[in-house]
């Protein structure tokens, strides 16, 4: 076989050549099993990682499973999905070496497409708020985000090409931001949820991230069980976008506010849309009902039967459910649905929306992941949204963007975001940070 660094290979390079029978799926593992062991200490991803059971998983993936989109392809599980040969404690003291049944069903999906599960990356405590112990892989001191960190930061550390995360608020995009990797939040019902610990059932989605848009189109494909989603060879022409860029940061925003119109400016037939409708704002008030209280349904369990093995920020989490009624969880979801009554005045004619995948860079300080306030909206209205990495901040940290469609347009979304990222890259405009 032809000596290829499957490290610097992407995704669909690591399969592309798999398939052709130049590189092994052995060999993909310990090229990332070797990058893992030397610098898993300084970036803490996962939660559980067993070398031994991924060259088994790789042996397996080489002899039965070299023919599909992922084969050979490493992917990172984040730790609320279950594997059934790997524990699944989801972030918490309260599930000691659980070992689902079986895999989730995403899990499975990709796993036979050939990917290989490298293993179970760190989670906050039921994807809720208490940090785990993951570190930004470009800077110690900072949060990597959540609640999908291990996920992010392992992306960003390069353990694995792709990865499963989360969202429930701003679980995936948010992170991805932060640690430069590409983070993908789909319209709701396209990636089965079964076997993913549930926290509030209008708003929870499989995430999907990668390195690149390119490679997260491979994995949306095959979860989605959708080939049509492949990149295609010729790009597409870009529609009309519009930049929607509110600033309501509790901190001020001028950090991802200068990236955002850095990429604008650089994309072209890009229209400012300044018209923010009356039902925005309140949007945020709307997902935090919803979520309390699908989510004191979801953690009931938790709450009642292990609430002293539960970690603090997640007693506060827990607590500040209580009090929330059936009528708010109804005002909330009639909030959503009046948005999504009225999104032409969000698209303004546009095709796809650009707006801040964050705040900024990612903070100082582990106590925290961050704020959510730039996707909790859309995950409440289901829209999909992808955070693509665009810039640095003054710290030298990565800056997202996030790309935003209409429900159920994610065709559009995953087609689009390669022309935006192939654009950015021709401008020389830095997508990451050295990596570690």
């Amino acid at each position: 076989m032809t000596e290829l660094d499957p490290r610097t290979l992407t995704a669909r390079g690591i399969a592309a050549a798999v398939r052709a029978g130049t590189l092994a799926p052995e060999a993909v593992a310990e090229a990332y099993l070797d990058r893992i062991a030397t610098l898993e200490p300084q970036v803490r991803a996962f939660a559980f990682h067993d070398p031994a059971a991924v060259r088994a998983e790789a042996g397996r993936a080489a002899a039965t499973r070299r023919d599909g989109l992922l084969a050979g392809v490493p992917i990172g599980i984040k730790d609320v999905l279950d594997t059934g040969d790997m524990p699944t404690e989801y972030g918490s003291r309260a599930y000691p070496g659980l070992r689902p049944a079986r895999d989730a069903g995403a899990v499975h999906i990709v796993r036979r497409a050939g990917a290989v599960g490298i293993g179970k990356t760190v989670t906050t405590e039921f994807a809720t708020a208490a940090p785990g112990a993951t570190l930004n892989p470009f800077d110690a001191t900072r949060t990597p985000g959540g609640s999908s960190s291990g996920s992010a930061a392992g992306l960003g550390a390069a353990f694995f090409p792709l990865a499963f995360g989360t969202q429930t608020s701003g679980s995936t995009v948010r992170p991805a931001s932060f640690c430069g990797v590409v983070g993908y939040k789909a319209s709701r019902h396209l990636i089965d949820r079964t076997g993913v610990k549930p926290l509030a059932e209008s708003l929870d989605v499989v995430g999907l991230m990668a390195r690149d848009t390119r490679d997260v189109a491979l994995l949306a494909a095959a979860a989605m069980r959708r080939p049509e989603l492949l990149p295609a060879d010729e790009p597409p022409a870009l529609p009309q976008i519009a930049l929607f860029a509110p600033d309501e940061a509790v901190a001020p925003s001028a950090t991802s506010l200068a990236v955002l119109e850095t990429v604008a400016g650089l994309l072209g037939r890009v229209t400012a849309n300044t018209a923010v409708p009356d039902w925005w704002l309140p949007l945020i008030e709307a997902q935090s009902d919803v979520f309390a209280w699908e989510g004191s349904a979801c953690l009931a369990p938790e709450r009642d039967l292990h609430w002293d093995r539960l970690h603090p920020a997640t007693h506060d989490f827990l607590r500040r459910q209580d009090g929330i009624t059936f009528e708010r969880w109804q005002a909330g979801i009639a909030a959503r649905d009046a948005g999504l009554a009225d999104l032409d005045t969000l698209f303004a004619g546009a095709d796809l929306l650009l707006t801040q995948a964050a705040p900024g860079e990612a903070p100082v300080g582990l106590g925290s992941t961050g704020q959510a306030q730039y996707n909790s909206r859309w995950t409440l209205l289901g829209t999909p949204s992808l955070s693509l990495p665009a810039g640095l901040g003054p710290d030298g940290m990565p800056v997202g963007v996030q790309l935003v469609a209409r429900p159920g347009q994610d065709a559009l979304l995953l087609a689009l975001a390669p022309v935006i990222e192939d654009r950015l890259r021709a401008a020389g405009l830095p997508a990451r940070p050295e990596r570690p």
